[in-house]
């Protein structure tokens, strides 16, 4: 780091001579006292121009001595022009506040706000070099997103994976999670979950965040690990002047009949001498609700036990759920999130700040599941069983009755509580020497998940089932005179801790530097550096506890409660019965020795547990040219190391299935990436662009992927095997981009992207010499992606009358996608099939309506089905099915500084859905029905 700020010297010591130049720097802001983010700044008389940054900042360098008149251009708004004398080896500030009054934007009559979202949004992505996707968090208010999640996914490209009805996983492109970065502030996000490196978009409250920048072709200053794309989320930065804002709402959920409640608020202002900014904001939503949920997995073979049990008898029947599952969900979800944000100018050429959020969610969740699975061959004798045109109709199966519990105290409340926090610090600056401008960070970043004493209680009886043969609706019904609950025998009692941190430091400098290779034409030179200082560690435990005295032997012993609901989402069929009561696990005193006896299985978590370190050095070089009034450049190259130590488990059973040995294994890799890139921008007119990018990217494997364990299961044949040599995936990345931007404020873009994705990861399966079966994670031989991405949006002011005010949101994405190298469980290579997660067709839908004191809008979000899972074969092959979701939102105006809002989310009750193989063989159907919330927003400014 100090040889590189010795050259950042060395290149500005000559710059620092130049005796007639000076520059010029200054912060837009509307009639509020809010920053503008992409403003173009102008100087016409010597072609000299930015673009204002996020923080509405804009920064001019190398300007020669004399009097200029300096533009502001901004989309949907009159231009603004200043006067100006620069003097030389001086800075001069210059300011800019542009006044709602030169345009009728819709947004400035709704929302109280000045320059509307929108209009934020598509100035800034307008004047990028790359291609980008932004959004506004005042454009997001149009829509009812609860979570960074919720919003994201109105974004052109992205779908969503969802947990518990909430916006979860981001895929971009098409491309799985653990394949595209989000960061905060430049900063990279740890992960809180331990087997991937997802991270959790519904742990970020929407209105924590002030802009939502999604970069689909990253530059050489960017984190490279982005295959899809890079999201930067940019938190709330302190006002020009005195800010107030509040929300609070209140709903229900309609699965439970339980209410929502929700609240925020932001408070910020600068001194007096404008040096001092601050920002502090918080916001907690505290959700009651639960699912609806029918799970099974199917096979089609069967086969019974004639007198042989080590020769059974083979019978052709069609596909059929060999397992099945009734489960309703209880879940109370707490989100709460802080942020302090500060900036302080030290000169005119100098300035620090701090930033800070701290996200925290508890999820509290009692688990009820009806578990059938039918009996292994060697326990089904002729007669157990019948088989009519080749449907097995009847079966004996093993049934479970489980209860998902927790401690009884002030945090678990009786359920499993699964605290996940997000925390992230940074210390940076921004610094003008001469013409050298120059900015660094340096941050802190934790995630982490606990998880303790989380209880199991299960049950367990054989008997005869008749299954019902529907494969979209699959059905176990116990044969009658079966399936008492009261008879249900103890089977075991568990309590289990886990716990997952993922600490992330970062450290980076970027200085840019006036450098042009084209006489009368502005370029510039940007270097920089960035250590990222990584550790991924777990900490599970396991046991089971056996009761001493016999009163938990029966179910029917025990406090129980029926929770059957004939209102069940996924079909009034589907009744789950009576189970052992949350509040009676939490009062078990499991560690009384004269009750319970318990014993440690470390083969239920010893693989799980593990400790990663991973540290990525890089550095890179690019150089921006305007080629001419209207055609730029941007090329550069990127170069990445990275360095992994991890250590992991080794665990082996016997043939009689216990536990012969426990071992520690170690193991380091390491790699280097070269990551060139270029991004061409032409201005067809000032409001028509023209943009092509060549990239290369990458992925790092999954933490869980990357540890040397193994697992030997002498007694199955069977060996799980991590994999630390796996290579980082990689793809080299085309597109093409076209978009118009309306001077009402609107967009209208298409464009082509392909990825060329080489060593993307999967779990092999095969059979070894001695005839187990291995699973194990292999990098592929090729991938490619193909698509095309349409957007528009506007307000439709050229129709007459009312119809005016109409405004539609529109975007569509479409995918194809191959692979190759990907062997089922016989070795042979398949052919045909996707790439994991893309999915084909992605859309978003929005009718909106302003008038002067409401607005209400109407929007869909659909993603089609894709391969979710890789199985040993077709037949097993995992699908995601399509989504379809509509919400709708109302606000309206009390007064200038008062609003109330209405949402109502989930309107098509859109169940989360897989199928196995083929579209009509269920394998998940959860449902989460409607929410509706209802609340008051407040602002006020002073400048």
């Amino acid at each position: 780091m100090k040889t590189l700020f010795n050259l950042l010297l060395l290149l500005a010591l000559p710059i620092l001579g130049h005796a007639q130049t000076g520059n010029i720097q200054g912060i837009i802001t509307d009639e509020n006292g809010l920053t503008i983010p992409g403003s173009t700044v102008v100087i016409q008389s010597i072609k000299k121009g930015t673009v204002t940054d996020f923080n509405g900042k804009y920064t001019l360098v190398n300007i020669p001595e004399g009097s200029y008149t300096i533009t502001v251009e901004y989309l949907g708004y009159a231009d603004t022009t200043k006067d100006v004398v620069v003097k030389a080896n001086e800075t001069v500030t210059l300011n800019f506040a542009l006044n709602s009054e030169d345009t009728n934007l819709d947004e400035v009559i709704i929302t109280g706000f000045g320059l509307g979202g929108q209009s934020r949004a598509l100035n800034t992505q307008k004047n990028k070099q790359n291609i980008t996707n932004i959004v506004s968090t005042d454009q997001v208010g149009k829509f009812p997103d609860a979570n960074i999640g919720e919003a994201v996914k109105r974004i052109p490209g992205i779908t969503m994976q969802m947990d518990q009805g909430e916006a979860r996983d981001v895929i971009v492109r098409g491309l799985s999670p653990q394949l595209n970065s989000v960061t905060l502030n430049g900063s990279r996000i740890p992960s809180a979950e331990s087997d991937n490196r997802n991270i959790q978009m519904d742990l970020i409250p929407s209105d924590m965040i002030q802009t939502i920048e999604v970069n689909k072709a990253v530059t050489p200053d960017m984190d490279a690990d982005a295959l899809g794309g890079s999201i930067n989320l940019i938190t709330k930065t302190s006002p020009q002047g005195f800010r107030l804002s509040a929300s609070a709402g209140s709903g229900i959920n309609f699965i439970s009949d339980k209410r929502i409640l929700n609240g925020s608020f932001l408070v910020g202002d600068r001194s007096a001498n404008n040096k001092f900014g601050w920002v502090v904001a918080a916001s907690i939503n505290d959700n009651d609700f639960g699912s609806h949920n029918v799970e099974a997995e199917w096979t089609d073979e069967f086969e019974y036990n004639a007198g042989d049990e080590d020769n059974l008898v083979g019978v052709d029947v069609n596909p059929y759920a060999n397992t099945f599952e009734i489960r309703e969900y209880k879940v109370q979800r707490i989100r709460r999130s802080f942020s302090a944000n500060f900036d302080y100018k030290l000169d005119d050429n100098n300035t620090l700040f701090v930033k800070s959020i701290y996200n925290w969610r508890d999820d509290r969740e009692n688990r009820f599941v009806l578990e059938h699975g039918i009996l292994d061959g060697e326990d089904i004798e002729l007669g157990d069983f019948e088989v009519v045109d080749g449907n097995l109709t009847m079966f004996p199966a093993e049934a479970i009755r489980e209860t998902k519990a927790g401690l009884d105290n002030n945090r678990n409340q009786n359920t499993r509580l699964e605290d996940q926090r997000m925390q992230n610090y940074s210390l940076g600056g921004d610094h003008l020497f001469g013409d050298v401008q120059l900015d660094w960070m340096a941050s802190f970043s934790k995630a982490s998940e606990e998880r303790l004493n989380e209880r199991y209680l299960v049950y367990e009886t054989e008997y005869s089932v008749l299954f019902n043969n529907n494969e979209d609706k699959p059905l176990y019904t116990p044969v009658a005179g079966e399936g008492n609950y009261e008879d249900f025998e103890f089977g075991e009692l568990t309590e289990e801790n886990q716990y997952t941190e993922e600490k992330d430091i970062n450290v980076f400098v970027n200085a840019q530097i006036p450098l042009s290779i084209i006489d009368g034409n502005e370029g510039f030179l940007k270097i920089g550096a960035k250590t990222r200082v990584k550790n991924k560690y777990t900490d599970n435990d396991y046991a089971e506890f056996s009761n001493l005295t016999g009163d938990l032997d029966l179910l029917g012993n025990v406090p129980t409660r029926n929770y059957s609901n004939p209102d069940f989402l996924a079909g009034s069929q589907y009744q789950i019965g009576n189970f052992a009561t949350p509040e009676f696990i939490g009062g078990l005193n499991l560690y009384d020795t004269a009750i319970f006896e318990g014993e440690d299985l470390p083969e239920e978590y010893i693989t799980g547990n593990f400790d990663v370190d991973e540290n990525v050095y890089a550095g890179y070089a690019m150089l921006t040219q305007n080629l001419s009034d209207k055609f730029s450049i941007l090329a550069g190259l990127r170069l990445e190391h990275t360095a992994i130590e991890s250590e992991g488990y080794e665990l082996e059973f016997d043939t009689e299935g216990d536990v012969s040995g426990i071992n520690t294994i170690k193991d380091k890799n390491s790699y280097t990436n070269v990551l060139p890139g270029v991004h061409l921008k032409y201005d067809v007119t000032a409001n028509t662009i023209l943009r092509f990018a060549w990239t290369n990217t990458l992925a790092r494997p999954n933490y869980v992927d990357l540890v040397p364990y193994r697992e030997i299961s002498n007694e199955d044949e069977e060996i799980y095997i991590g994999n630390s040599e796996l290579k980082p995936t990689t793809s080299m990345n085309f597109d093409i981009m076209a978009e118009h931007y309306f001077k009402s404020v609107g967009i209208i873009s298409g464009g082509l992207f392909y990825k060329d994705i080489k060593d993307f990861v999967y779990t092999f399966q095969y059979e070894d010499e001695n005839g187990y079966e291995v699973y194990q994670p292999l990098n592929g031989d090729d991938a490619s992606v193909l698509g095309a991405e349409f957007s528009f949006q506007r307000r439709l002011d050229f129709l007459p009358g009312f119809a005016k005010n109409f405004s539609v949101y529109l975007n569509y994405t479409y995918l194809t996608s191959s692979t190759d190298g990907i062997r089922n469980e016989d070795g042979e290579e398949r052919v045909d099939l996707d790439l994991p997660q893309t999915s084909p067709n992605m859309y978003n839908a929005s009718l909106g309506y302003a008038a002067k004191k409401f607005s209400l809008r109407l929007s869909t979000n659909y993603s089609d089905s894709y391969i979710d899972e890789i199985g040993g074969n077709a037949f097993e092959d995992r699908y995601y099915d399509e989504q379809f979701f509509l919400d709708f939102n109302a606000n309206i105006a009390l007064s200038n500084n008062l609003s109330m809002y209405v949402n109502l989310n989930n309107i098509t009750n859109q169940p989360l859905r897989y199928y196995q193989g083929v579209k009509e063989r269920t394998m998940q159907m959860e449902y989460y029905e409607k929410r509706l919330t209802i609340g008051l927003k407040y602002d006020l400014f002073k400048k």
